[in-house]
């Protein structure tokens, strides 16, 4: 009965419906900003691990911060403690550095501003999905506003084709990433990236008939 009622008291403290709130908030926006990754192809975020992070980030900045911004002492103990338990994983890429930061910086700010909290939850939703659909927009006209590399943390889908002739009208494919041509023993190789395993297949099946082709390999992660 005792610790009923200590719970209780809990539940009324001043203190804890405000966190109660945006600590709720925290995990909601922190999940629908990973399944937003997700959803426009960014597949590396789609683990356990991100998962686990992005819900739980927010939520660990936004207390730290209530925690130490009224101590001094205490905020200088944890920049301390936090230049030695940091993040020792390797970093695939820049965009997921920022959106590391950008969680933090989600959670921190919530614990000064819930509303500028939510306006940044809102504009990193606007940069994910406004650059999918711009890149979906450019490839109406032919262009692209990016360029695909294997060094930005996300899976993609190769094509390696080996033929018995020079296939020139691939130079100028934007998929192209890499060839080789050794014209004295007859070796030419092409190596194509795509962003998913539709375009791989569409592809490969539009040089089937193609007699100049040797062997193909696809290699397509899901």
């Amino acid at each position: 009965m005792e610790s009923f009622l200590n719970f209780k008291e809990l539940l009324n403290h001043p203190y804890f419906q405000p966190y109660l709130v945006k600590s709720i908030f925290l995990l909601v926006g922190g999940f629908i900003i990973r399944q937003s990754l997700v959803i426009v192809g960014q597949r590396w975020a789609n683990t356990y691990h991100h998962l686990g992070t992005y819900l739980l980030l927010p939520n660990i900045a936004q207390l730290i911060t209530s925690v130490i911004k009224d101590d001094i002492a205490l905020s200088l103990g944890m920049i301390g403690a936090l230049s030695i338990v940091r993040f020792r994983n390797p970093v695939k890429s820049p965009f997921e550095l920022v959106m590391f930061f950008a969680l933090m910086s989600f959670g921190i700010i919530s614990s000064v501003s819930l509303a500028l909290s939510v306006l940044l939850f809102f504009l990193v939703l606007l940069v994910i999905f406004g650059i999918k659909i711009a890149d979906i927009i450019s490839k109406k006209f032919k262009k692209n506003i990016f360029q695909f590399s294997f060094g930005d943390g996300n899976m993609l889908y190769t094509l390696e084709i080996d033929s018995s002739e020079p296939m020139d009208d691939f130079i100028d494919k934007k998929s192209l990433i890499h060839f080789f041509k050794d014209n004295k023993n007859k070796i030419f190789s092409y190596r194509l990236v795509f962003k998913n395993r539709e375009d791989l297949v569409f592809f490969q099946q539009s040089t089937k008939e193609d007699k100049r082709i040797i062997s193909v390999r696809g290699d397509m992660q899901s």
